[in-house]
């Protein structure tokens, strides 16, 4: 079987790919490839894609896939990341809103939007706002029922690639009178639909990733509910843990803090663009002032410093991607997430903290100013600063570990006197 999937996939790639790509990978034409990727329609190419069933070779048919098992799906995606195949840069979509939508949805429900998905359509995830950060379950964006409509009304914030999605996983305040772990239902948010707006939000690095999401009077169809009226926070525990395990690195191959998607679709070649973190140690030692190598392979004061350093970094890399390997084996078994999501968030994001910190130690003077264009010191230096947020986004560190202290280490609740209160009887912040 796995021989007939590679060849029916070289078959299509050969038809759908511009002429010549496979050709320049194969030869390692860099300089062709880098030409025929330029003039590539990203939206178009992921629509075929998804269309043929390659983007989610492991779905079902009707979902989009190819029904394909979990050998025959190694075999496409060596063969993808072989070629370089462009593909969705949607890890909200694959990594949380699938899952969620796989074990909450309608049969019809995952046929609509798991098509989509596999055919390039981008979400993004709509659960923080200005006054309920960590708290999630305060929230104040209210939904109210009309007929078979939901009218939205309220903020959010932080919500990475709004300004590029189609969807948006959304929590709002059904039943105020509830408390506030109750009254909360799932939607599904058109974000092409009137009263949607997106504000972006400049960060340190210079990009604007997320941004801010008004919300004013969105008309969105009782049939985009996900799970049932007011049972919402269930459902968004699905989607938060499987946001800690994409997070952690255990959703698909972990992704350095590159970048965002380029606007018109969000693609980009599998294969360069990913190193695992032993390789990003190599790099550092390899990009080192002449200096500092020295100092690294000799007995001057510090190199055993640095060696320590470097050979830390290299182990717990290893670490993390033999938790991360959990993680995906659990999600292989069609099990739910576990505990090793939390710990894999919590120690991946700190990890890459440690990391990003030591290569910008070894750039030396090199990291406070460079050329332009510059195509290793610039990269490195944004990661580093993009890897400030890592311990906040998905659940900050200190969240995640009241989790494991709740829920794997079996210690007490943090106190919460507004719990089991009518959410709209709870003191909070007003905007």
């Amino acid at each position: 079987m796995a021989d007939a999937v590679e060849s029916e996939l070289r078959t299509w790639l050969t038809e759908n790919l511009p002429a010549g790509w496979m050709q320049a990978v194969d030869g390692g034409d860099e300089e062709a490839l880098g030409t025929l990727r330029a003039g590539l329609d990203d939206r178009a190419f992921l629509r075929s894609l998804g269309a043929a069933g390659w983007a989610q070779p492991g779905w079902a048919r009707a979902h989009g896939g190819r029904g394909l098992d979990t050998a025959a799906v190694a075999v496409v995606e060596e063969l993808k990341n072989h070629y370089r195949v462009p593909r969705s840069f949607n890890l909200l979509g694959f990594g949380l809103a699938a899952p969620t939508i796989l074990q909450w949805g309608s049969e019809e429900q995952k046929e609509f939007f798991l098509t989509g998905m596999a055919q390039g359509e981008f979400w993004c995830q709509l659960f923080s706002e200005p006054g309920n950060g960590s708290d999630v379950a305060g929230l104040s964006t209210r939904a109210v029922r009309d007929g078979d409509e939901w009218v939205v009304n309220g903020q959010k914030v932080w919500t990475s690639g709004a300004h590029l999605a189609d969807r948006g996983m959304l929590i709002a305040r059904s039943d105020p009178d509830q408390p506030k772990h109750k009254g909360i239902t799932y939607l599904v948010c058109d974000m092409h639909a009137p009263g949607v707006e997106v504000r972006p939000l400049r960060q340190i690095t210079g990009d604007a990733e997320f941004n801010e999401v008004f919300l004013t009077d969105v008309r969105i169809p009782d049939t985009w509910r996900i799970g049932p009226e007011g049972g919402g926070w269930a459902v968004a525990q699905t989607t938060l843990m499987n946001e800690r395990v994409a997070l952690s690195g255990a959703f698909g191959a972990a992704r350095p803090a590159g970048p965002p998607p380029r606007p018109g679709g969000g693609a980009r070649p599998a294969g360069g663009a990913a190193r695992s973190e032993d390789q990003m140690a190599a790099a550092m030692v390899r990009l080192s002032p002449s200096s500092l190598l020295v100092g690294l392979s000799g007995d001057e004061p510090g190199a055993a410093v640095s060696r320590d350093r470097l050979a830390r970094l290299v182990i717990e890399s290893r670490v993390a991607s033999y938790n991360g390997a959990r993680g995906a084996a659990r999600r292989r078994a069609g099990q739910q997430p576990g505990p090793e999501g939390s710990v894999g968030k919590l120690f991946q994001t700190e990890f890459n903290q440690r990391l990003q910190n030591a290569g910008t130690d070894l750039l030396g003077a090199s990291a406070t100013a460079w050329v332009d264009n510059d195509p290793e010191v610039r990269p490195r230096v944004r990661s580093f600063l993009r890897s400030r947020g890592n311990t906040i986004e998905g659940g900050t560190s200190e969240i995640q570990r009241n989790i494991l202290g709740d829920r794997v280490l079996g210690l007490p609740r943090e106190p919460d006197l507004s719990r089991d209160a009518p959410w709209k009887d709870v003191p909070r912040n007003q905007a």
